[in-house]
């Protein structure tokens, strides 16, 4: 459970950056090089290569040397963690606002005493 919860926060931490986010989106199209990568931004080839070896770390993507290039490509298991993640709280919250919604419509209707009931002499 702790290495999951560490690859986990290594995941996010590499997706807080939108440059990072900007990578995956154009690696999710197919691998490409780090010079690929690196064409629609400004920064250094150095820069984008720390954003590259922060993702390889988190185990979002992988690298491979090919010759005098270096290939990145998305790993689908790491996107699957992160997205199994997700998954599981998005499925804990929606089931906790059916339960709420059930609950609130079968509560009594609003006190007499209430500051938003009719009754209270205001019917403007």
């Amino acid at each position: 459970m702790v290495e999951y919860s560490n690859q986990l926060d290594m995941a996010f931490h590499a997706l807080s950056d939108a440059t990072r986010r900007g990578i995956l989106d154009r690696l999710s199209r197919g691998p490409a090089s780090v010079s690929e990568l690196a064409k629609p931004y400004e920064s250094s080839f150095a820069a984008i290569l720390q954003h590259v070896q922060v993702l390889e770390a988190s185990g979002l993507i992988v690298t491979e040397k090919r010759g005098r290039t270096r290939e990145c490509r998305i790993s689908s298991n790491a996107v699957q963690r992160v997205e199994q993640w997700l998954s599981e709280r998005r499925q804990l919250w929606e089931s906790r606002f059916d339960r709420l919604g059930i609950l609130l419509e079968n509560d009594s209707p609003v006190d007499a005493g209430s500051p938003h009931s009719e009754t209270n002499g205001d019917k403007s």
